[in-house]
Formats: structure tokens, sequence, C-alpha cells
């Protein structure tokens, strides 16, 4: 059966998405919405940069996008700025009767111990009243860091730790609020950015390690333990995102942490750089400019390295396509889960089924 897909946004995720299901012979793309009116009336294909017209134009119009009754929206507009915002539309979504996959906010990967109760009632009544669900996922907050260390703890006897990493270079991401104005790349390193707010950590990456807990059927210490490291810049350093003055922050550590018993047990980890050369004590992948690794301490002792690059080279392009196809490739399993919010928990294994390249 061919499942008819409305891609949201056309910008850094969205134009792979609009690639993906193309890709996909069970998909079919019924229509594309856009926020910046110089992309209306444009083709899809031509946004996505396919070099092709796909026969479906962009519209700012919502409306007729809902009309259009789409058993799926893949939804990867920017909601780093607007969460809540963004919770309404994707709720609103849900009660017309539309199947969500989204790219964020990514507190709704699993959102329960974070989010008020109210908000999640809300979620699951549009889930019921519109008989669909939602699922929000991509590559971290998602597979890195829930399906792929999970699967991993099936060999293990006993596990002391789980820590999941993320280690990369920013240079080439290309998201200036985030950069700039969530991370604080290239402030003063007396002004604290918005992700190092007490409770923020914890909120943007929370779910990943109340997941995981979730997963391995552990109750954690509440509240969860956030610890960060910031560097200055030794030079002055330019990113596509934000040009960074010597003495401003150039790099990032941080960890969200689930303790039981006051001992560290899950672990999120990311270690950010905006140039390949700074901090050259912290981790850096085996190979190329970005990695995620799964750490699992106990026996036995366990280690997975998971490095991806576009055939240019580019990982943080790479990485917006991984985090796009996870959703896309989603698509059909969503549409068959229970009404209401869907975690990765929720869900059979998602393939590629489909995308296997023809001669």
């Amino acid at each position: 059966m061919t499942l008819r897909v409305v891609e949201w946004s056309t910008g850094t995720v969205g134009r792979h998405a609009i690639a993906g299901i193309d890709a996909r012979p069970d998909l079919e793309l019924v229509g594309v919405w856009v926020s910046d009116l110089a992309k209306v009336g444009r083709d899809a294909g031509e946004l996505a940069g396919l070099g092709r017209d796909l026969g479906v134009v962009a519209t700012n119009d919502r409306d007729a996008l809902i009309a259009l009754k789409p058993d799926c929206i893949v939804h990867t507009a920017m909601t780093d700025d607007r969460i809540f915002e963004a919770i309404d539309d994707l709720i609103s979504f849900v009660e017309a009767g539309i199947n969500v996959v989204s790219s964020g906010p990514v507190v709704l990967q699993f959102p329960a111990g974070i989010l008020d109760v109210d908000l999640l009632d809300r979620i699951e009544a549009a889930g019921r009243t519109g008989n669909a669900s939602l699922h929000v996922n991509g590559i971290d907050p998602g597979f890195a860091n829930d399906v792929l260390p999970l699967a991993m703890t099936s060999l293990s006897q006993r596990i002391d730790e789980l820590r999941c990493l993320e280690i990369a270079d920013y240079s080439t991401y290309y998201q200036p609020v985030v950069m700039k104005t969530i991370f604080g790349f290239g402030q003063p390193m007396d002004e604290t950015p918005i992700l190092l707010y007490p409770g923020v950590l914890a909120m943007g990456w929370g779910s990943v390690v109340r997941q995981l807990a979730a997963g391995l059927g552990v109750r954690l210490d509440e509240p969860l333990v956030e610890r960060h490291e910031r560097v200055a810049a030794d030079r002055d350093y330019s990113t596509v995102s934000v040009d960074i003055a010597e003495g401003t922050m150039a790099a990032l550590h941080f960890e969200v942490i689930g303790q039981v018993g006051g001992v560290d047990r899950v672990v999120l980890e990311h270690y950010t750089r905006t140039h390949p050369d700074q901090c050259p004590d912290w981790p850096k992948p085996a190979e190329g400019d970005g990695c995620y690794r799964i750490l699992i301490s106990g026996e036995p002792e366990m280690t997975v390295e998971f490095t991806h690059r576009g055939e240019h080279g580019d990982h943080n392009v790479s990485g917006m396509i991984i985090t796009a196809m996870r959703l896309v490739n989603s698509v059909a399993a969503v549409v068959d889960a229970k009404p209401g919010l869907v975690t990765a928990l929720d869900l059979p294994p998602v393939t590629g089924r489909g995308l296997v390249a023809r001669p």
C-alpha cells in the first residue's frame, strides 16, 4: 500500500526528507509546506536539489495541506526556539487524523518525567480523537542513543554503566540560532547560553537518559545530574553558522546523567568542537570529524563507534540525511502504531526497505 505524505519544511533536514520520500516506493509525496515566501510555488524537486521536478508545488497554506488528508506528515521544521508552539502544531495535526513523524521538539522523544502531565494528556487525547500517532526521533536524540545502545545491551550479562557519546566538529553545521543563541558559540565566556541554564540540558537530552533507563527497567534518582565544561577560543575561528573570536566560547563538553543510588548508570555525553584542532585532550573519532560512541561498562565491556559521511565527505550533511531518513523510514511503522505518542520502545524494527539501489 502506498502512503500519502506531506513534508513540513524544506530546510537542512527537510530537503533530504523530500529526497527520501521520493526514493521509497511505498510513499507518495502529495504536499510540501514552507515558511519562506520565496519558496512558495516552487517545485519540491527543485527545493530538494534533485535536479528534476516532482510535480508537487510548495505552499505556506497550512489548511490546504491538512485538507489533503495525508496518511502522515514528515515534520522537520525548526522547533528549538519555539518548543511549545511546535507541540501545539503537532497536536493539531494528530487531532485532525494525520500521523506525524517529527525531528522535534526532541523532548517528545520520551517526555515522561520531563513535560507536564496535562500536556502529555493533551497529546494522548489528540491521538484518540484523530486515531493517529506522533513519533519524534532522529539521530541524537534518536537512533544513536535509543535503538542502537539498547540493541547492544541485549549482549550484556551485567551493566555497570551505559554511556552514549556524540563527538563532533560543528564547524560545517548550518544552524545559526542553535550555534550562537542556544549553544553560545562565539559569545563571551562570562555569558551563560540558553543550553546551560539549570535544567535545560536535562530537558533537551533527559529524554534520552530516561528512555534508556526505561528500556533497561531502571528507576533513576531525581533530578537528573548535569555537568558541563566550556572552552574559550585560542584564536579566531570561522564556521558556516557563526564567527568565533579569540577568547569567546569555542567548544563545549556536557553530560546528562541518570544515577541510581548516587552512582552514574545512564549517561548522555557530548564533545562539541568548532574546529578539529581544538581540545586535543578530548576524545576524538577513530576516523573522520564526527561519530557516535556507545560505551557499555560491565560484563562484557563493549564499545561501538558509529560514523557517517556524505558522498562528498561532510559529516554534518550526512547527519542531516540520517536524521531525515530515520523519520522517513519510520512512516509506515508509525501509521500502523497505536494512537497517541509513540516512542522507539513501541515500534518494531525500522529498516531501509525498498531503498536498495537498482541497476
